[in-house]
């Protein structure tokens, strides 16, 4: 079923603020406010726009063995309304891994992001490297920037891998889970395996995808592409290995993360954005107040305006 076919039977009547999160993906039943009056409906969607399509403001990069804050190589850019990940002006690869942090970490709520594959890989990539062509991700609940190491390859952090195909007629699926510093658990089971894929399609060339990410603190977390979901797992937590070298004491095995940072990737591969957009789900519940909106799973007094 489509999402604009599932919109005709959105409806929160008789049915759980959480129930209708796991329907949120999925249903279409109200969109970004475009007015005032349309923010004040406790029913519309306030979608919140992280690439603002100009520049790379709330933005903040982390290279492996380069300082936080600096762009290495101009590789993170905002040009044509696009957020780019480029590698035109590098001249070889020594495991220079780049994360863009955005400022606010975010505990309960729906992600979005619209992704094309372009060009190819950074010059000098080694034969080691074959598994990073057309590969970038989104890393959630991602540890501070200011708590990495340097040398630090990737964040402690629950990555939601992007693939694009490689037009040799094999599957490669996208939306799929990698896990650095990381496990999650599976139909009551601890799922240890680094990656695991997703039941999506392969999406080849340039085309553009829209991901979806549904994150609900500590419990559930629901991958859907072009509206189709395509893994669900809960319990996202801190152990295993893939992140390293770490800062003494900030690895806790079986600490569940209920919050952290959002995360784009480079890692060789050219990849565009043309949207990152987010609709919290943590907020206020109180219908009188001004900003009350039915979709909030996550109750928040703090968050009500009055």
């Amino acid at each position: 079923m489509t999402l604009s076919s599932r919109a005709a039977r959105c409806s929160r009547s008789g049915i759980t603020a959480l129930t209708a999160a796991l329907a949120l993906t999925l249903s279409g039943c109200a969109t970004a406010a475009g007015s005032s009056s349309a923010s004040r409906d406790p029913n519309t969607r306030e979608w919140v726009q992280l690439f603002n399509g100009r520049d790379l403001s709330g933005w903040t990069p982390k290279f492996t063995k380069r300082p936080l804050g600096e762009n290495y190589n101009n590789t993170f850019r905002a040009e044509d309304g696009l957020l780019k990940v480029r590698y035109d002006q590098w001249s070889g690869w020594n495991g220079e891994y780049g994360h863009l942090f955005y400022k606010d970490p975010y505990s309960y709520y729906l992600l979005a992001a619209e992704y094309r594959f372009v060009g190819g890989q950074v010059t000098g990539a080694p034969a080691s490297l074959a598994w990073a062509l057309r590969n970038n991700g989104l890393m959630l609940h991602a540890q501070a920037p200011e708590t990495m190491t340097q040398d630090q390859d990737f964040p402690i952090s629950i990555e939601v891998q992007l693939l694009g195909g490689l037009a040799n007629g094999r599957p490669r699926s996208t939306a799929n889970l990698c896990t650095p510093g990381t496990n999650f658990v599976r139909n009551d089971s601890l799922i240890t395996a680094h990656c695991v894929n997703s039941s999506s399609q392969t999406y080849e060339g340039d085309q553009w995808v829209r991901v979806e990410v549904m994150m609900l603190g500590d419990s559930i977390v629901k991958h859907v592409v072009n509206g189709d979901t395509v893994m669900t797992y809960d319990k996202p937590q801190m152990g295993g290995g893939n992140a390293s070298p770490l800062m003494p004491g900030i690895m806790q095995p079986g600490k569940l993360l209920d919050r952290g940072y959002i995360t784009i990737q480079a890692e060789s591969a050219e990849i565009d954005f043309r949207k990152i957009e987010i609709l919290n789900l943590e907020g206020c519940t109180d219908p009188r107040a001004r900003n009350y909106k039915t979709y909030i799973v996550k109750s928040n007094a703090a968050m009500c305006v009055y």
